[in-house]
């Protein structure tokens, strides 16, 4: 499999802070791929450079083999990429319906079929009238998916889906992303929820201090001394000569 999305060497910094340290993250066409990390890792910093929303200091951004490096954020959109944020960003006062078709402020009949299928396909159809307020934080999260799924992107980036979410939905959630992964669609989720993490990723990457630490499968990430060193803070490596899993790759 090729690399569908890739950054190569990214830096960032704000300040003093180093958020990206020659961070260099592939995700393969077609799978389901993991980001994960301790809070102020670089994780959704790496989301805002990919999607344009911050600019990389140093290093490269590519979707497929086109260069997308600093590229605005609507263009990026329009390329293919589309993603959710770890806060949903949702319009209150309008319908969830209406929500769906900011982008179409003429209402197509087309447009609205759309929505409405999208909506149906992550459950939430029949809250189509009511204002986008009036939901729950997970509705809201599916909200937030069903509208990046109007513009059919290759690649879905999605920043903490699970997070604050209760567990009916969280699994309504999962569900959805392999259905979606069946037919095509490449993922990559940043997400504290290991056990959603490792159930639905084909390979997971860790980032600490901005920096890539670890990167394979989830069943080989999971036992990492270098990831748990990350996730403590201690050095478990003392009493291991050999730490870490050889097919693990090193960054």
């Amino acid at each position: 499999m090729t690399a569908l999305l890739r950054t190569e060497g990214v830096r960032k910094a704000y300040g003093g802070v180093h958020a990206l340290d020659s961070c260099t993250v592939e995700v393969e066409e077609g799978s389901v791929a993991g980001l994960i990390g301790p809070n102020g890792s670089g994780k959704t910093t790496l989301f805002n450079v990919i999607t344009g929303y911050a600019k990389a200091d140093e290093g490269h951004v590519y979707l497929g083999d086109r260069p997308i490096t600093n590229v605005a954020p609507d263009r990026v959109f329009a390329l293919g990429i589309g993603r959710t944020f770890q806060l949903t960003r949702i319009f209150a006062s309008l319908t969830v319906l209406e929500n769906m078709l900011v982008a179409s402020p003429n209402g197509r009949a087309a447009a609205r079929r759309r929505a409405m299928e999208q909506l149906e396909f992550v459950g939430i159809a029949g809250h189509h009238a009511a204002l986008a307020g009036t939901l729950s934080y997970g509705q809201r999260k599916l909200l937030e998916l069903a509208y990046v799924l109007v513009a059919d992107p290759a690649v879905i980036l999605l920043d903490e889906p699970a997070g604050g979410v209760n567990l009916s939905l969280v699994n309504t959630i999962a569900d959805r992303i392999r259905e979606l992964n069946a037919s095509g669609k490449t993922f990559l989720i940043v997400e504290h929820n290991m056990e959603f993490v490792m159930g639905l990723c084909d390979r997971v990457t860790v980032l600490d201090s901005g920096a890539v630490v670890a990167a394979g499968p989830p069943a080989i990430i999971r036992t990492d001394r270098r990831v748990l060193n990350a996730y403590l803070g201690e050095d478990l490596a003392e009493d291991d000569p050999h730490p870490g899993q050889q097919s693990v790759e090193q960054p």
